[in-house]
C-alpha cells in the first residue's frame, strides 16, 4: 500500500469534518484508504496530518492500531494526546469480535448511565459470552462492579481487560482504584504508576499517587 500524501490527506478530510458531514466522511475514509495507511501517517511528522489521521481512526481504526495511538498519549501537544485518547475508547468499544457483543456493551454503558447497576452487569456478562476475549466488556463489567463496592470482582475484571488489551490505562487506574479501597496501597501506587506510564495525562491519578505514597 503506498502511503498517503499528508498535506492531499488533510485538503480532502478537513471539508467534511467542517461540515460535520460524518457519513460522507465514513465513505471517504472507507473508499480511498486502508486504517494501516491512516495509522502511518502518525509517524509522518506533520502535525494536523496527525490529529486529522486520530479523528479518522477513532471512526475507522482497528484494534491492532492500539499499540501506536497509545504512543500519541505521550505527545506533548495536548491536542494529540486528547484525540488519541477518544480514538482509543472509541475503538475499545467496538472491538468485540460480533456486532451483537458491541451492541451489548453500549447497551451495557447505557444501563450503567441511568444507574442499573445490575441490568449493567448482566448485558456485559452477555457480551463476554459472546466474546470472552472482548477486554471492553471486562473493563465495563468491572466499573460495574466498582459501584456496587464489589471490589474484588472488579480487579478480577481489570486483570482480565489488561492481559487482553496492556495498554488499557482505564482498566490499569480502576485496579489501582480497587487496590486502594481495598487498603492495599502499594498494590494501588504500583497499578496507578502503570496507568500514568502509559497515558501520563491522567491528572487525578497523579494527585492520589502522590497522597498514597505519603501514606506508605
Amino acid at each position: 500500500m503506498a502511503p498517503i500524501e499528508p498535506t492531499q490527506f488533510v485538503e480532502l478530510v478537513e471539508p467534511l469534518l467542517a461540515q460535520q458531514d460524518l457519513p460522507g466522511l465514513l465513505c471517504l475514509l472507507k473508499a480511498r484508504w486502508h486504517p494501516e495507511q491512516i495509522r502511518e501517517l502518525l509517524r509522518s511528522g506533520h502535525n494536523d496530518a496527525k490529529k486529522v489521521a486520530l479523528l479518522a481512526l477513532a471512526l475507522v481504526g482497528p484494534t491492532c492500531c492500539t499499540e501506536e495511538l497509545a504512543l500519541q498519549l505521550r505527545d506533548p501537544d495536548p491536542v494529540i494526546n486528547q484525540l488519541a485518547e477518544h480514538a482509543l475508547w472509541a475503538i475499545w468499544f467496538r472491538s468485540g469480535k460480533t456486532p451483537e457483543a458491541n451492541q451489548l456493551v453500549c447497551r451495557g454503558a447505557e444501563a450503567l448511565n441511568e444507574k442499573d447497576l445490575c441490568g449493567a452487569v448482566e448485558l456485559f456478562s452477555q457480551a463476554i459470552r459472546c466474546d470472552p476475549n472482548f477486554p471492553e466488556a471486562y473493563n465495563q463489567r468491572a466499573i460495574a462492579y466498582y459501584l456496587m463496592e464489589d471490589y474484588r470482582r472488579s480487579m478480577a475484571d481489570c486483570h482480565r481487560t489488561v492481559r487482553r488489551m496492556p495498554c488499557h490505562f482505564g482498566a490499569w487506574a480502576g485496579r489501582g482504584h480497587c487496590h486502594a479501597h481495598l487498603n492495599q496501597i502499594p498494590e494501588a501506587v504500583e497499578c496507578y504508576e502503570k496507568a500514568l506510564s502509559i497515558n501520563p495525562h491522567l491528572e487525578c491519578v497523579r494527585e492520589t499517587v502522590t497522597e498514597l505514597k505519603k501514606r506508605i
